[in-house]
């Protein structure tokens, strides 16, 4: 393909760039970061599903790691909400 000057080339799900479009993270024909942005998940939670929807993808070798990679995700946030709930409770006593 020979792109001309001041041409933009539309990248389709299937291409793989590993900046802008990791094919590890694409199945179908949406990426991960879509359905995150879309949803409006919080950091912790979008990273955890990250880590599950990549687990054996990027590196089969990898994918129990990747796997308690989202567990960590989740118990931090876990320990980030009970920390806040105490503090409110602290808060209206």
């Amino acid at each position: 393909m020979q792109i001309r000057e001041n041409e933009t080339v539309k990248l389709t799900a299937s291409a793989n760039d590993p900046v802008s479009h990791p094919s590890h993270y694409t199945a179908g024909s949406i990426e991960v970061i879509d359905f995150l942005e879309a949803w409006n998940f919080p950091f912790h939670l979008a990273n955890a599903i990250k880590y599950i929807c990549r687990a054996g993808r990027k590196d089969k070798s990898k994918t129990a790691e990747d796997l308690r990679k989202a567990v960590w995700y989740l118990e931090r946030y876990i320990k980030f909400l009970e920390k806040n709930e105490a503090g409110e409770m602290m808060d209206t006593a």
